[in-house]
Protein backbone atom coordinates (compact mmCIF):
# COMPACT_ATOMS: atom_id res chain seq x y z
CA UNK A 1 0.00 0.00 0.00
CA UNK A 2 2.78 2.47 0.88
CA UNK A 3 4.47 2.02 -2.50
CA UNK A 4 1.14 2.62 -4.21
CA UNK A 5 0.67 5.75 -2.14
CA UNK A 6 4.12 7.10 -2.92
CA UNK A 7 3.54 6.44 -6.63
CA UNK A 8 0.31 8.42 -6.48
CA UNK A 9 1.92 11.21 -4.47
CA UNK A 10 4.94 11.57 -6.75
CA UNK A 11 2.80 11.42 -9.87
CA UNK A 12 0.59 14.17 -8.48
CA UNK A 13 3.65 16.36 -8.01
CA UNK A 14 4.97 15.46 -11.45
CA UNK A 15 1.63 16.57 -12.88
CA UNK A 16 1.88 19.78 -10.87
CA UNK A 17 5.26 20.50 -12.43
CA UNK A 18 3.64 20.10 -15.86
CA UNK A 19 1.08 22.76 -14.94
CA UNK A 20 3.79 25.07 -13.61
CA UNK A 21 5.98 24.74 -16.69
CA UNK A 22 3.08 25.44 -19.06
CA UNK A 23 2.09 28.50 -17.04
CA UNK A 24 5.66 29.78 -16.89
CA UNK A 25 6.01 29.41 -20.67
CA UNK A 26 2.86 31.52 -21.14
CA UNK A 27 4.23 34.15 -18.77
CA UNK A 28 7.62 34.18 -20.42
CA UNK A 29 5.99 34.79 -23.82
CA UNK A 30 3.59 37.40 -22.45
CA UNK A 31 6.45 39.36 -20.93
CA UNK A 32 8.92 39.04 -23.81
CA UNK A 33 11.23 42.01 -24.04
CA UNK A 34 10.82 42.96 -20.38
CA UNK A 35 12.88 42.10 -17.30
CA UNK A 36 10.19 39.56 -16.39
CA UNK A 37 11.09 37.50 -19.46
CA UNK A 38 14.48 36.71 -17.91
CA UNK A 39 12.89 36.12 -14.51
CA UNK A 40 10.51 33.55 -16.00
CA UNK A 41 13.26 31.94 -18.11
CA UNK A 42 15.32 31.39 -14.95
CA UNK A 43 12.30 30.10 -13.05
CA UNK A 44 11.47 27.73 -15.90
CA UNK A 45 15.04 26.37 -15.77
CA UNK A 46 14.76 25.86 -12.00
CA UNK A 47 11.39 24.11 -12.21
CA UNK A 48 12.66 21.95 -15.07
CA UNK A 49 15.69 20.94 -12.98
CA UNK A 50 13.40 20.05 -10.07
CA UNK A 51 11.16 18.06 -12.40
CA UNK A 52 14.23 16.10 -13.55
CA UNK A 53 15.08 15.42 -9.90
CA UNK A 54 11.57 14.09 -9.35
CA UNK A 55 11.67 11.99 -12.52
CA UNK A 56 15.04 10.57 -11.41
CA UNK A 57 13.63 9.70 -8.01
CA UNK A 58 10.64 8.02 -9.62
CA UNK A 59 12.95 6.06 -11.91
CA UNK A 60 15.07 4.91 -8.97
CA UNK A 61 11.91 3.81 -7.18
CA UNK A 62 10.57 2.10 -10.35
CA UNK A 63 7.52 4.35 -10.48
CA UNK A 64 6.08 4.99 -13.92
CA UNK A 65 4.53 8.26 -15.00
CA UNK A 66 0.75 8.29 -14.91
CA UNK A 67 -0.58 9.27 -18.33
CA UNK A 68 -3.97 10.03 -16.80
CA UNK A 69 -2.44 12.49 -14.34
CA UNK A 70 -0.34 14.04 -17.12
CA UNK A 71 -3.45 14.55 -19.27
CA UNK A 72 -5.35 15.93 -16.30
CA UNK A 73 -2.50 18.35 -15.59
CA UNK A 74 -2.54 19.56 -19.19
CA UNK A 75 -6.29 20.16 -19.02
CA UNK A 76 -6.00 21.85 -15.61
CA UNK A 77 -3.41 24.27 -16.95
CA UNK A 78 -5.65 25.15 -19.92
CA UNK A 79 -8.57 25.82 -17.55
CA UNK A 80 -6.31 27.91 -15.32
CA UNK A 81 -5.24 29.95 -18.32
CA UNK A 82 -8.87 30.55 -19.31
CA UNK A 83 -9.70 31.65 -15.75
CA UNK A 84 -6.77 34.05 -15.71
CA UNK A 85 -7.76 35.51 -19.10
CA UNK A 86 -11.33 36.03 -17.90
CA UNK A 87 -10.12 37.80 -14.76
CA UNK A 88 -7.86 40.17 -16.70
CA UNK A 89 -8.42 40.09 -20.48
CA UNK A 90 -5.79 42.81 -20.98
CA UNK A 91 -3.07 40.56 -19.58
CA UNK A 92 -2.20 43.19 -17.01
CA UNK A 93 -1.12 43.26 -13.42
CA UNK A 94 -4.03 41.20 -12.06
CA UNK A 95 -3.28 38.29 -14.39
CA UNK A 96 0.40 38.52 -13.51
CA UNK A 97 -0.33 38.62 -9.78
CA UNK A 98 -2.73 35.66 -9.92
CA UNK A 99 -0.34 33.66 -12.12
CA UNK A 100 2.50 34.30 -9.69
CA UNK A 101 0.24 33.29 -6.82
CA UNK A 102 -0.51 29.96 -8.52
CA UNK A 103 3.22 29.41 -9.02
CA UNK A 104 4.03 30.42 -5.45
CA UNK A 105 1.52 27.94 -4.05
CA UNK A 106 2.82 25.24 -6.35
CA UNK A 107 6.39 25.85 -5.22
CA UNK A 108 5.26 25.65 -1.60
CA UNK A 109 3.61 22.32 -2.45
CA UNK A 110 6.87 21.12 -3.97
CA UNK A 111 8.73 22.20 -0.84
CA UNK A 112 6.17 20.26 1.20
CA UNK A 113 6.75 17.18 -0.92
CA UNK A 114 10.52 17.32 -0.35
CA UNK A 115 9.93 17.84 3.39
CA UNK A 116 7.58 14.87 3.55
CA UNK A 117 9.97 12.63 1.65
CA UNK A 118 12.87 13.72 3.86
CA UNK A 119 10.83 12.85 6.96
CA UNK A 120 9.96 9.40 5.60
CA UNK A 121 13.58 8.86 4.48
CA UNK A 122 14.67 9.17 8.12
CA UNK A 123 13.12 5.73 8.63
CA UNK A 124 13.08 4.36 5.07
CA UNK A 125 16.57 3.87 3.73
CA UNK A 126 15.25 3.15 0.23
CA UNK A 127 14.17 6.80 -0.01
CA UNK A 128 17.64 8.16 0.78
CA UNK A 129 18.52 8.59 -2.87
CA UNK A 130 18.42 12.38 -3.26
CA UNK A 131 19.61 15.36 -1.26
CA UNK A 132 16.31 16.57 0.19
CA UNK A 133 17.86 19.45 2.12
CA UNK A 134 19.26 20.91 -1.12
CA UNK A 135 15.89 20.55 -2.84
CA UNK A 136 14.03 22.10 0.10
CA UNK A 137 16.43 25.04 0.11
CA UNK A 138 16.06 25.49 -3.65
CA UNK A 139 12.26 25.51 -3.33
CA UNK A 140 12.49 28.13 -0.58
CA UNK A 141 14.68 30.33 -2.80
CA UNK A 142 12.30 29.95 -5.73
CA UNK A 143 9.29 30.81 -3.61
CA UNK A 144 11.03 33.88 -2.22
CA UNK A 145 11.82 35.15 -5.72
CA UNK A 146 8.29 34.49 -6.95
CA UNK A 147 6.78 36.13 -3.87
CA UNK A 148 8.86 39.28 -4.45
CA UNK A 149 7.45 39.56 -7.97
CA UNK A 150 3.93 38.66 -6.82
CA UNK A 151 3.93 41.45 -4.27
CA UNK A 152 5.12 43.96 -6.88
CA UNK A 153 2.29 42.81 -9.13
CA UNK A 154 -0.17 43.04 -6.21
CA UNK A 155 0.74 46.68 -5.70
CA UNK A 156 0.09 47.38 -9.37
CA UNK A 157 -3.11 45.29 -9.53
CA UNK A 158 -4.71 46.07 -6.19
CA UNK A 159 -3.23 49.39 -5.23
CA UNK A 160 -5.52 52.35 -5.02
CA UNK A 161 -4.94 55.72 -6.58
CA UNK A 162 -5.66 58.91 -4.70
Amino acid sequence: MANEHIATYLNDHLAGSEIALELIEHLETAHAGTPLEQFFAELRADVTADRHELEGLMEQLHITESRVRKATAWLSEKLTEVKLRLDDPSGGALRLMESLEVLSLGIEGKRGMWLALAAVAEEAEWLRVVNYERLIHRAEQQRSRVEDERLKAAKAALGTTS
